[in-house]
């Protein structure tokens, strides 16, 4: 699986990184997350490359806990992460690219399989994931303004 999706949201990448990026947010914007957790520190002692967030979220009627760990933070353009631990592998991007307007197009890349948990609804896993990152993009501007 790899979908994307990315939405012109009307204030500068700053403004949009710094909610997006601050896991304590995560709940407020990202499609079935109940609760984030900085589950380890990066290795200055806070959030950035090596930080580990275990997120539980709620998929096809499971509770599914799983930890990202930050593999590139570069604010307020770029966040990475890949997940190591979990029930299937996964690989997220978000890009806060400014616009000539001074907004921000936001994207979000979800990379994984999840084929082995859920054969079942492998052919309709992508739609599904696309769907989800639409309103999380629009949840995300709701919130930024």
């Amino acid at each position: 699986m790899d979908v994307s999706a990315r939405r012109l949201i009307v204030q500068p990448p700053e403004v949009v990184a710094r909610y997006a990026m601050d896991w304590r947010h995560d709940h407020e914007w990202t499609q079935g997350i109940k609760r984030a957790e900085l589950s380890a520190p990066g290795p200055d002692g806070g959030f950035g490359v090596g930080a580990e967030v275990t997120r539980t979220a709620h998929f096809l009627g499971k509770r599914i806990d799983y930890v990202l760990r930050v593999v590139a933070h570069e604010p307020p353009a770029l966040l990475e992460m890949e997940s190591v631990a979990g029930p299937f592998p996964m690989h997220v991007t978000y890009r806060f690219d400014a616009t000539p307007e001074g907004g921000t197009t936001a994207s979000i890349r979800i990379r994984g399989d999840a084929s082995r948990h859920y054969r079942l609804f492998a052919p309709l896993m992508a739609r599904f994931v696309r769907a989800n990152i639409r309103k999380d993009l629009r949840d995300l501007a709701r919130h930024v303004r």
